[in-house]
């Protein structure tokens, strides 16, 4: 069911200083800022040989991205993002296993404008998990 691994999403308090550390000091390909108003985040994406970085930053005052910076000042890893072929039969084999998606259960378009769902953290060794259909 799980393909590979899509993006690794960083949480950042300071989007120009970790583009500029992606893009200067790494050397690394950067996309521009898009400001994702439906999940209140402002978007980075980082280009890499075998998979991509998603530097998150908080847009609105009702930002997950925010509330999370509040617990984790200087920022950090807030999920990993894997690929599906069928989001719709992943959801529903996941939470046969008694695996809890998060929201309404229903998939919403994500920053690439493909449907994805975010699993509980608790039940996968306290990780935020993405699924994003492909």
């Amino acid at each position: 069911m799980i393909g590979r691994l899509n993006h690794v999403a960083i949480a950042v308090p300071d989007l120009d200083a970790a583009v500029s550390v992606y893009r200067d000091t790494l050397g690394a390909s950067v996309s521009e800022a898009v400001d994702q108003p439906d999940h209140g985040v402002t978007t980075v994406f980082v280009d890499l040989p075998n998979t991509k970085i998603e530097l998150l930053y908080p847009l609105g005052a009702n930002s997950p991205i925010a509330k999370f910076l509040e617990r984790n000042a200087a920022g950090g890893i807030h999920h990993l993002c894997y690929e599906v072929d069928d989001i719709h039969a992943a959801r529903d084999k996941l939470k046969a296993q008694g695996m809890r998606v998060l929201g309404d259960g229903e998939p919403k378009i994500g920053a690439h404008g493909k449907p994805v769902l975010f699993l509980h953290p608790k039940d996968f060794m306290g990780t935020l998990v993405e699924i994003e259909q492909v």
